[in-house]
Formats: structure tokens, sequence, C-alpha cells
């Protein structure tokens, strides 16, 4: 709803940066979908690393709650 109402706000007042703006929008968003899936594609496999160097450490604790 915000959105809109910038939008609208934005067309008030410049409606060429308003049309450009909303022709734009898709073609930023297609350009910076890929940076987004290696980004979330990076930061799993760094969570995956990060869980195999602190699993020999969590393994005691999960023993001693075992007991």
């Amino acid at each position: 709803m915000v959105k809109l109402l910038l939008f609208c706000l934005l067309f008030i007042v410049s409606w060429p940066f308003a049309l450009l703006a909303l022709v734009a929008y898709p073609l930023v968003w297609l350009v910076a979908l890929p940076f987004r899936i290696l980004g979330r594609t990076v930061s799993a496999a760094i969570d995956l690393v990060l869980a195999i160097v602190l699993f020999p450490l969590r393994l005691p604790t999960r023993l001693l709650r075992a007991i």
C-alpha cells in the first residue's frame, strides 16, 4: 500500500520518472535475480561448512544432555 502511494506521489510530481521506474523495475529485478540466487547458494554452503566444523564441539553437549 505504501509503495502504491509513493508511486502515485512520484507520478504527480514527475510522471516521466514514474513511467521510467515502472519500466525499469522488472529489468533491474531480472538482472539482480542471478546474484540473489548466488548469494543464497554461497550462504548455504558457508552454513554447511560451519555445521560440519562445529559438529564435534556440539556432540559432547548432546551426549551429556541425554544422560
